[in-house]
């Protein structure tokens, strides 16, 4: 089953990997538009020495996910670490094989934000993130939980698209680079996220404490426990309810099996979520 869900994985991160390369490399770097995050500063680094994208992304990252390795745990940083090693390696081959368009800068920052936005919400609906400013903003965030990791984010992009403007020596470049990025936001939260919807997962198992621990370190999601009683054999029971987004559910599940591979897990629609962490 392990096996089954690793190929399921690979294969999603290589199929996201691709979509994100053609991004990046087909409609955004041609045309002097910096995608932000860590690939931002990889097609800049790019423009100015001729450095391969994607063996630079890999560089940064690897401190990175060692960090996020120290202060998160193997569970999240292994998938990262092989999602981000695909798209490395497929911008690099991308780089080779894929054209490069010189188009109208509207055009390339709305399509090259767009894919770049699914390639991404595809990797992270397996439970994974492409590293770099994820793991930043992950970490950054323990520190200051008044901070949100979203703004947190949105503040590293903004550093590296003005950076790539004085690069690029365009100022017209960090405007079209805000274009991408809010195409690319707008994309992942319809893909992720819906009308606001979400999940709420109930969990039945005997090694509820341990389960709990693992949830609030890895997924950073609030869980409630209640006692109940099987109807049954009218045994008491402890069940965890946890309500978190579309893409969470995979990291939810990877809790679980870390520690009972036979829990009982239902996963419900939540319509509309209020609430911190939610929908103000």
């Amino acid at each position: 089953m392990k096996l089954k869900t690793f190929c399921k994985d690979l294969l999603v991160f290589i199929v996201g990997g691709i979509i994100y390369s053609v991004a990046v490399l087909v409609f955004l770097a041609p045309n002097e538009i910096a995608p932000g995050g860590v690939t931002g500063i990889a097609t800049t680094l790019n423009f100015l020495f001729s450095l391969p994208i994607g063996i630079v992304v890999l560089i940064i990252n690897i401190p990175l996910l060692i960090l996020g390795f120290l202060k998160f745990g193997k569970g999240f940083i292994f998938k990262t670490t092989i999602a981000t090693v695909c798209t490395s390696l497929l911008l690099d081959i991308g780089e080779v094989l894929l054209p490069k368009f010189h188009i109208d800068l509207i055009l390339a920052s709305v399509f090259g934000g767009s894919l770049m936005g699914l390639g991404i919400s595809l990797i992270m609906l397996r439970g994974s993130t492409t590293g770099g400013v994820d793991i930043i903003a992950k970490l950054i965030n323990r520190r200051f939980a008044h901070i949100s990791v979203g703004k947190i984010m949105l503040l590293i992009d903004a550093v590296v698209v003005i950076f790539a403007a004085f690069v690029y020596k365009n100022a017209q470049s960090a405007l079209y680079s805000v274009v991408a990025l809010y195409s690319s936001s707008r994309i992942m939260d319809l893909v992720l996220y819906g009308s606001d919807k979400g999940k709420i997962v109930y969990v039945i198992s005997d090694k509820t404490q341990d389960i709990v621990d693992d949830i609030l370190l890895q997924v950073n999601r609030g869980v409630t426990v209640m006692d109940v009683v099987g109807g049954y054999k009218g045994e008491k029971r402890k069940m965890i309810m946890c309500t978190v987004r579309r893409n969470e559910v995979s990291a939810v599940y990877n809790s679980v099996r870390r520690y009972d591979e036979g829990a009982f897990i239902v996963v419900a629609e939540a319509g509309e979520i209020l609430g911190e962490g939610f929908k103000k």
